[in-house]
């Protein structure tokens, strides 16, 4: 503990140093060979937004937008053929690397969780095609039996909900899935239904639910020692009209495009395709109406993102995860239409972000949804509830046992601050986490 403590100060001191370096040859690249130094800097500015509008727009003016930021890419390339401000950007760029990666080292998301008794009969559900194969790749089936874990993989056809509750039937003492964040849910539901402990195996293709645990994506064989020597800690679920989920929910941009048969094989070519539909006025989407915290009522959303706890949408290393999943609290987040504003950090911006026990979402019709990533279709009203508390999970030793994001300050100047204070040995070693509760 006292040699990660340090390690932490002496990356947390590189790391203001190193944003000091990146400043101070910022400036110097803009102004030493004016107006061409700042001209770079705007020049990507320029691409960056060009290939923003490339996503949001259609036809002829995405290919416009497109090409804007091609010109601009070009045009930043042009300047760089002079060697010495090359050198310049070739600085910049070491500089926010460094202070990138020594950043992350300084906000160690590890934290030390009470140890959990080992289960006499721990079963372990495998999805074999999850992950392209993942779990066949490294052995799961075979290490979860050297472990003392009753391996179960799934067949064509099988139902999951129907196989756990007969392994519970059967005399399992803790529950794990090995897949995809939609199978986690199922399984994660029926352990908080039924009052035994669950562990989330990352076999799946991105393991959301995982990284937010703060279960190594990399390490799916480790992950197995959860239920062999792991920790413990208490976390949320959430359900949409009845229906777990352990991420979120998502209706509009999102939902309509995992509808789509061409999604799971291009994923990010079918929401390209998607987002100007939804966001256009001629989408035959039914209109969502919803009300704000304050009581007031909305109709109409890009997208709304109804979470399991709140996602972080600012920051470094802990962007789009989520800093706890202990608050007992949905995040919502709302898109709006083109033409419309809300009130977000820093002035208007097209989305707003709150929390809330319960939200509600209303249509005059079917709702698509993309639930943990699945395709389904909602009956209105749609529902969202959090329960708080409801689930007893085990994580490795090894294991970080926090979201990336639950240390990691929002904003450069929050960031600075925080980075001071850890190298000062000032600041807490990450968040601390509710002790499970112990059925009686």
């Amino acid at each position: 503990m006292r040699r990660r403590t340090t390690g932490r100060r002496v990356a947390a001191a590189v790391a203001l140093g190193a944003a000091a370096w990146t400043v101070g040859v910022a400036v110097l690249a803009a102004f030493d060979d004016f107006p061409r130094g700042l001209l770079f800097l705007v020049l990507g500015l320029v691409a960056a937004a060009g290939s923003w509008e490339g996503v949001l727009r259609r036809g002829w003016a995405r290919a416009g937008a497109l090409a804007v930021a091609a010109a601009a890419v070009l045009g930043a390339l042009f300047l760089l053929v002079d060697y010495g401000f090359l050198r310049l950007v070739l600085l910049l760029v070491v500089g926010a690397l460094t202070w990138h990666i020594a950043a992350r080292l300084a906000f160690d998301t590890r934290v030390d969780l009470p140890p959990a008794p080992r289960p006499a009969h721990p079963y372990l559900f495998v999805n074999p095609r999850s992950g392209n194969g993942k779990a066949a790749r490294s052995g799961l089936v075979e290490q979860a039996r050297a472990r003392g874990i009753e391996p179960l993989e799934l067949q064509p056809g099988d139902d999951l909900g129907t196989l756990v509750r007969s392994a519970v039937a059967a005399g399992a003492d803790a529950l794990a899935m090995a897949g995809g964040d939609g199978s986690q849910a199922v399984v994660a539901g029926i352990a908080a239904e039924t009052g035994l402990p669950f562990a989330c195996i990352p076999s799946g293709t991105r393991n959301h639910f995982a990284l937010d645990l703060g279960v190594d994506r990399d390490d799916v064989v480790g992950a197995l020692d959860a239920l062999v020597d792991g920790g413990a800690r208490t976390v949320d679920l959430a359900e949409v009209n009845g229906r777990v989920f352990v991420n979120n929910v998502s209706l509009g941009v999102y939902a309509e495009a995992v509808q789509d048969p061409a999604y799971r094989g291009a994923k990010l070519r079918t929401l390209v395709a998607t987002v100007p539909q939804v966001v256009s006025s001629g989408s035959s989407s039914p209109a969502l109406r919803w009300r704000t915290p304050g009581g007031r009522q909305k109709s109409g959303a890009a997208v709304i993102l109804v979470s399991n706890d709140q996602y972080r949408l600012g920051g470094a290393a802990g962007a789009g995860t989520r800093p706890a999943l202990d608050d007992g609290l949905l995040g919502v987040t709302v898109v709006d239409p083109p033409g419309t504003t809300s009130a977000g950090p820093g002035g208007a911006l097209p989305w707003r972000q709150f929390t809330a026990a319960e939200f509600r979402v209303d249509s005059e019709g079917p709702v698509p949804a993309g639930i943990d990533g699945e395709a389904a279709v909602l009956e209105p009203p749609v529902v969202f509830r959090s329960h708080p508390g409801a689930l007893e999970v085990r994580i490795a030793a090894a294991h970080p046992g926090a979201s990336p994001s639950s240390v990691e300050p929002v904003g450069a100047l929050a960031a600075v601050r925080a980075l001071g204070a850890v190298a000062a040995g000032r600041a807490p070693t990450g968040r601390r986490h509710r002790r499970p509760v112990v059925a009686g």
